[in-house]
């Protein structure tokens, strides 16, 4: 061997963001003409760092052992919905960061914030520096409701007002109108529930959980009492978890106000239902119809507060005030069930109601938004067409999450999808489907093109700056953290 090849043989390299030296390399001349050096392994992109980009990024690290994976994401700070999605008084759910701050720690695994996929750099060049590419980027958009009145004052998206109480830059102008008595919240599921019982929750629960300080503070001076929650199925077909529905039944300060007629049918229904459902179908089924011990009696007589679901409705539409400047109330269609169980439809009956309120908060579901023209999107189903997560008729690249699937599930669900997306990526590297053989420069030729673009990318260790800041201003105050609300704070922090 010469001694110029044995030089380069034995050369590591260290590249920016990354906590590693890198070996073995190969030399590549640039535009500019210069030498350039990087290593044969495996390089992998991941375009968003929550659930599912973390996931896809673990298993991938886990499962070969010379994968690098590098993780992009818009924003400074990483994990997507677990900072801004999860309710604040559900911390538990959140101990998934340590497990995602493990991965980015790793040694084959760097996290590049603050940098916008699709505008800062293309999903084309991502494809030319890495192996492959893994879109990860969820679902950011509002599903609509569809009926007129939903864009006056008043109405607003969960997916907004859940970014507005947990700290999500773009929602932060949100400023919802808490003056009136009764909200509205549109949907059954989970997230309908966080909303719901964040409306109703006592202060003094709140104010030790990472909710804003600006959502705490209006939630203190809040005027409503009473909230109901509304699906246009029946108890059977709800969409909650029983930990959700009996975190509404037992919240402090409040009572339950169901309707009887609701339930008709349903205690027959019971046998056939399977063993979660039965659980959480029998507990609305005693909250509805049971009379309560005393205990619990007197619980509910000192209750100032109510919430409730009302089923077998849909929004038909959003009443205006006399002067046509916001939200007075809201029409609900009557519905009828026609089939049984999860495949029972709704079916209007002709039969309309009133319901007065001043705030209608639309939780009916997210949905994943294109990113890149050349990235197929199939805009019916809101997800990139894809199979197992491998994109149709693109080899090298990959999707995984709610990008993949739709906006279901838990975070659990998500985790075993991105599984699939990094095991049908290592099939392909297996198989050969994949070309991994010729060396790619990574996040070498990226970073020296948002250097270039007058683009910063935010490493891990620079969230860390973040996350430390966060913590003790929470500390101050006692809770778990008070987040930083803007972009602008963010990269100050990161940048100090």
């Amino acid at each position: 061997m010469s001694g110029h090849k044995f030089l380069l043989s034995r050369l590591k390299l260290w590249t920016p963001g990354r906590s590693r030296w890198l070996s073995p390399l190969h030399g590549v001349v640039t535009r500019g003409g210069t030498a350039s050096l990087y290593s044969s392994s495996p390089k992998v992109c991941i375009v968003g760092s929550g659930p599912a980009g973390f996931y896809t990024a673990q298993h991938l690290i886990k499962a070969r052992q010379d994968v690098e994976v590098d993780i992009y994401e818009r924003l400074p700070v990483p994990f997507g919905l677990v900072r801004f999605g999860v309710a604040p008084d559900h911390p538990e759910v959140k101990n998934v960061i340590n497990t995602f701050t493990q991965t980015a720690n790793h040694s084959r695994c760097s996290f590049y914030g603050n940098v916008n996929v699709g505008k800062d750099v293309s999903v084309k060049e991502l494809q030319e520096a890495y192996h492959a590419v893994v879109l990860s980027y969820g679902a950011e958009g509002n599903r609509r409701i569809g009926v007129p009145g939903e864009d006056l004052a008043g109405v607003h998206s969960a997916k907004d007002f859940v970014g507005w109480y947990n700290g999500l830059p773009i929602c932060q102008e949100l400023s919802p109108d808490l003056s009136c008595e009764t909200a509205v919240v549109l949907g059954q599921g989970n997230v309908a529930l966080d909303v719901a019982r964040v409306l109703l929750s006592p202060i003094d629960i709140l104010k030790k959980t990472d909710i804003t300080q600006p959502a705490l503070e209006a939630l203190a001076e809040s005027y409503i009492r009473r909230v109901l929650i509304i699906g246009r199925r029946g108890p059977v077909q709800v969409a909650c978890t029983i930990k959700e529905f009996r975190e509404m039944v037992n919240l402090p300060g409040t009572r339950p106000e169901m309707v009887v007629a609701d339930f008709e049918g349903v205690p027959e229904a019971l046998k056939d239902l399977p063993r979660p459902r039965k659980r959480l179908t029998e507990l609305m089924l005693k909250t509805a119809l049971e009379t309560p011990g005393e205990k619990e009696q007197e619980r509910r007589s000192k209750a100032s507060r109510t919430w409730g679901f009302r089923f077998f409705r849909s929004p038909v539409e959003v009443l205006a005030d006399p002067e046509h400047n916001r939200t007075a109330g809201i029409r609900l269609a009557v519905n009828r069930l026609e089939g049984s169980g999860e495949g029972a439809r709704a079916v209007l009956t002709g039969e309309v109601e009133d319901v007065s309120c001043g705030l209608v908060i639309s939780s009916i579901g997210y949905k994943s938004l294109p990113i890149d023209p050349s990235v197929p999107f199939d805009s019916h189903k809101a997800i990139v067409p894809n199979t197992m997560g491998r994109v149709q008729q693109t080899t090298g690249l990959y999707c995984s999450g709610w990008l993949k699937t739709g906006p279901t599930g838990v975070i659990g669900t998500t985790m075993n999808n991105s599984f699939d997306t990094a095991r049908s990526l290592l099939e392909d590297m297996e198989s050969g489907t994949l070309d991994v053989s010729a060396a790619k420069s990574g996040s070498q030729t990226i970073s020296a093109l948002l250097e270039d673009r007058g683009v910063k990318p935010v490493t891990f260790s620079a969230w860390e700056k973040i996350n430390s800041v966060e913590k003790r201003r929470g500390d101050a105050v006692g809770k778990p953290r008070e987040k930083l609300l803007t972009v602008e704070e963010m990269l100050e922090v990161a940048r100090a």
